[in-house]
């Protein structure tokens, strides 16, 4: 993220007293979805790892919890692909290079991807006495997260790995400032770079995620994959009224480029994704910028959701001149 100049007023404007979910109620998505690492494709989940950051304000400097939803493999919310047989493990990370270090804003899971200190780490199977309940990291001290001076706050990573088997882990992640509560961090935010859900099981249900449009940004291409053409993606924005980007083949990518006028920089883009169908279906998501670079997905879209600005021409008639 090269020019972040306004997204720190934004972000504090939008955010005050909204708690982190994630994904969060704006984005109406059911589950973040992470396959085992012998599953195949077509599954909908393209390299099994799925990282997400949260950032927590600078001005907030009690201990933090990081709450993940149903961390295990089996059960009322997971996807089984014969025997539970899969593990997931769950990493957190602060520090120097957590979000700084270039491989950890790639789409591919590669490189120094798990760069900072390693503060907390577990792998799940299939536990009972984890389904459908909440496991908690931490407490955090907010100071353990790397300096992010562009959103005026600090920064975790957590990393979901599906280390064996080929079962999907559903779950959800809540940033907390209680251990066996969700209680809102006011002002905190999270966002991913590669998106990987779960769609609502509902016909002409709409999910939606908001990429932030920086200032040196022209284009953007959006890429979705294993969508299985079951419905449509339109993108949003004060410029923008339901414009058409491609959707994807069961077990293909979609790409669609769409160039950004002036009046979208420094905006939030709604990306909206139209199921057309009442079937389960998990894909995974991402925008690029004309440099090949991942934009950021945040949770909670900064400056709230666009709203195109529609433009009136009106012509007045001169009382004057019967002709006109």
């Amino acid at each position: 993220m090269k020019n972040l100049v306004l997204i720190s007023l934004l972000f504090l404007v939008s955010l005050k007293g909204i708690g982190q979910l994630v994904p969060s109620e704006f984005e109406q998505i059911t589950h973040l979805v992470t396959f085992g690492a012998d599953s195949k494709p077509g599954w909908g989940d393209d390299d099994h790892t799925q990282i997400f950051f949260f950032i927590v304000p600078e001005s907030f400097t009690k201990p933090v919890y990081i709450r993940v939803f149903d961390p295990d493999i089996g059960g009322k919310y997971d996807e089984p692909n014969g025997e539970w047989d899969t593990g997931v493990k769950f990493s957190v990370y602060g520090g120097k290079g957590a979000h700084s270090e270039p491989d950890a804003k790639k789409i591919d899971p590669i490189g120094k991807f798990k760069s900072g200190t390693l503060l907390a780490s577990k792998l799940f199977q299939s536990e009972a006495r984890y389904d459908g309940k909440w496991y908690t990291f931490g407490p955090f001290n907010p100071m353990e997260g790397e300096a992010f001076p562009q959103l005026n706050g600090r920064v975790f990573k957590v990393i979901a790995e599906g280390i064996a088997g080929n079962d999907g882990n559903l779950y959800k992640y809540f940033l907390s400032t209680k251990d066996f509560e969700n209680k809102e961090v006011e002002g905190a935010n999270a966002f991913t770079y590669e998106y990987s859900f779960r769609l609502p099981e509902v016909k002409n249900s709409v999910a939606h995620l908001y990429p932030f449009i920086e200032d040196d940004v022209v284009s953007i291409t959006q890429h979705n994959f294993d969508f299985d053409f079951e419905g449509s993606i339109l993108i949003y924005s004060i410029a923008k009224n339901r414009h058409r980007a491609t959707p994807s083949k069961n077990r293909e990518w979609g790409r669609s480029k769409h160039p950004i006028i002036d009046e979208e920089k420094n905006t939030t883009v709604d990306l909206q994704i139209v199921k057309g169908r009442t079937s389960r279906n998990d894909m995974v998501c991402y925008v690029t910028n004309q440099y090949d670079e991942a934009v950021a997905f945040f949770s909670v879209p900064v400056g709230g959701p666009p709203k195109f600005k529609y433009k009136l021409n009106v012509r007045y008639k001169d009382k004057d001149n019967d002709n006109d």
